[in-house]
């Protein structure tokens, strides 16, 4: 059997993140939904997404295929239903397509919800990422989840006993790991700590928590779950319920709170984010579908940060900020709460960041990770800095 991993129609409340990726790529717990999916079924899934993004995430039709809704979390029950679905069937709940069996050949995001094909019901609930404050809001459900999914009938690589450990049992250290002189505290959530992964001295983390291989939590730092820390990573400071993709950093001191931040971002130092409003009244975000402002019925809503970019020393941004892919960020003062891709300064104003200069500083920071800035990731962001346009002024 062949599996597809599908953007749903939900994929435009995704941005910032789904510009550059499709809803697989996002990693909430520790796993990104296609490792998880890949997980539970044992087999490698390809991509049915956005045309632009096909070539890095390629889609591959055998003749017997079945397509999974990539914002759906998986389960057994799920897993199950799946399974038990014939050809040319499909799983929904409401108006929600959970996954079709299908023998077709020309399978394209149209075909996801213009068939003919029998609906059959599926009356458990299900969690699935509708919205971009989903990612942080479901990590601690999420990072439970795949702790489970992970660690099972796995034995942990030993603690030092330098550390202060509180709910041993329920901490996992996989191969290459460091960790000295930290205080860990897995009582209030699982903790997971990947492969060639290392826990600075004296840094204190409260479960449940997550850093993936290769990434580092610096001296001192103060970490309160639900949070993950994706692969080649660095953060200190304090953070409070925050999900890193993954090849980013915020390495020095500064608050980050209930938020998301994308691929290849730098928080320069003392940079920080408010997570909740002066009054007290639920947070709004921009939405990229409606072009407007969402009620997100949160209280507590930080800042969501798109792949590429980057802020300097001591920036500030208000409660519920987006900021999109390759923004650069500097100057005194709070910048706006939306800030366009592909734009450079601060409260003060914004001029276009132009793509040669933008493209230019990729190369190197990729670089510094032995990854290639290569022409299928170069025309991706230029399509993304076409698509983006009309934001900037």
């Amino acid at each position: 059997m062949n599996y597809i991993l599908f953007d749903d129609n939900r994929r435009n409340e995704l941005l910032p993140f789904t510009f550059t990726a499709p809803i697989a790529e996002i990693r909430c717990g520790i796993l990104t939904m296609q490792e998880k999916w890949e997980k539970y079924l044992n087999k490698e899934i390809s991509h049915l997404t956005e045309d632009y993004l096909s070539k890095k995430f390629v889609l591959k039709i055998l003749g017997e295929n079945i397509l999974i809704n990539s914002s759906v979390f998986p389960n057994k029950d799920l897993l199950n239903a799946i399974y038990n679905l014939n050809d040319n069937e499909q799983l929904v709940q409401e108006n929600i397509v959970i996954a079709i069996k299908s023998t077709e050949q020309n399978i394209t995001k149209e075909f996801i919800y213009n068939n003919n094909y029998k609906q059959i019901e599926y009356n458990i609930d299900i969690k699935k990422i509708n919205n971009t404050w989903d990612i942080f809001s479901f990590n601690d459900f999420a990072i439970r989840d795949d702790f489970k999914l992970i660690t099972n009938e796995r034995t942990s690589q030993e603690i030092s006993k330098t550390n202060n450990i509180l709910g041993k049992e329920n901490i996992f250290v996989e191969e290459g790991a460091k960790i000295e002189f930290a205080t860990l505290n897995a009582e209030t959530g699982p903790i997971y700590i990947g492969k060639d992964a290392e826990i600075m001295e004296n840094a204190a983390i409260r479960g449940p928590f997550a850093i993936c291989e290769h990434s580092t939590v610096k001296l001192l730092a103060k970490i309160y779950g639900p949070t993950t820390i994706g692969p080649h990573s660095k953060v200190g400071g304090e953070l409070n319920n925050v999900v890193i993709f993954g090849y980013s950093n915020k390495a020095h001191d500064g608050f980050l709170g209930n938020s998301v931040i994308g691929r290849w971002c730098n928080l320069g130092a003392d940079t920080n984010n408010s997570n909740l409003k002066n009054n007290y009244v639920n947070v709004r975000l921009w939405n990229y579908n409606t072009e407007n402002f969402a009620k997100t019925e949160l209280q507590f809503c930080g800042l969501m940060f798109g792949d590429h970019s980057k802020s300097a020393i001591n920036t500030m941004f208000n409660t519920g900020t987006v900021v999109g892919v390759f923004a650069n960020i500097f100057g005194s003062g709070f910048p706006r709460n939306f800030v366009a891709s592909f734009s450079w300064g601060g409260a003060h104003g914004m001029t276009e960041y132009g793509i040669k200069k933008a493209f230019e500083v990729a190369e190197k920071v990729m670089a510094r990770r032995n990854i290639e800035f290569d022409d299928i990731e170069k025309n991706i962001l230029t399509k993304v800095f076409e698509l983006t346009a009309k934001y900037r002024c």
